[in-house]
């Protein structure tokens, strides 16, 4: 890739992306999130709740006093009410905060490194960045029924040396993101080779101009 092209594309991914830190020509090549599956179910789980809340409301509505079986008077109304309002706010504030922090998982794929943004609370969250020259083996598991049902699964990726294996999980079925980071990774270590060569065949040209020099002697 041209020079030009590759500042290019630096530059594009310095403003796209500026939580990252991208070293000098690098630039994003993949950015995966998680499956838009997952707040799909938060938010309907956190309907069920307000279904429940809504029911509890309609059964205090009608239970004014009379020949229910249960019947409130207007301080214990007052306060259930109270307590419905609460759980209400605490079944949306969890939510919410459930739906960032599971947005906040993602992993950039750039042309020298895969970055993985791992949050687990808004308080604990961490940053894993794995070089590509140090990658062994890219892959994608599904566990369950549920994983082949909705197609999702978890990505692998396991280290050379110390065999730290680093998951990101909940993300659609990437078979073309598994391709572009097998891809890359097997590029990086083409270059690598390609640089430890180049000296080798410096030495044995110079060692060739120096035997030539000596039988001209």
């Amino acid at each position: 890739m041209k020079k030009e092209l590759i500042k290019l594309h630096h530059a594009r991914s310095a403003k796209d992306f500026p939580e990252l830190k991208l070293e000098e020509n690098e630039f994003v090549e993949l950015a995966i999130s998680r499956s838009k599956l997952g707040v799909v179910l938060m938010w309907g789980a956190a309907g069920f709740g307000y279904l429940a809340l809504f029911i509890a409301i309609l059964f205090l509505e009608f239970s004014v006093g009379g020949d229910e079986i249960v019947a409130f008077n207007g301080f214990a109304k007052s306060y259930l009410y109270l307590i419905i309002l609460v759980l209400f706010g605490i079944i949306t504030i969890a939510t919410l905060i459930g739906t960032k922090v599971y947005n906040a998982n993602r992993l950039y794929v750039t042309n020298k490194r895969l970055i993985h943004h791992q949050a687990n609370s808004l308080f604990s969250k961490s940053v894993n960045v794995i070089e590509l020259l140090s990658i062994e083996d890219v892959s994608f598991q599904q566990e369950n029924i549920g994983d082949h049902i909705f197609k999702l699964g978890t990505i692998r990726m396991s280290t050379i040396g110390d065999e730290t294996t680093y998951i990101f999980k909940y993300v659609n079925t990437p078979k073309d993101e598994l391709d572009t980071i097998t891809h890359l990774v097997h590029m990086e270590k083409e270059k690598t080779k390609r640089r430890h060569r180049r000296p080798e065949e410096d030495r044995e040209t110079d060692d060739e101009d120096e035997s030539e020099s000596t039988d001209k002697k």
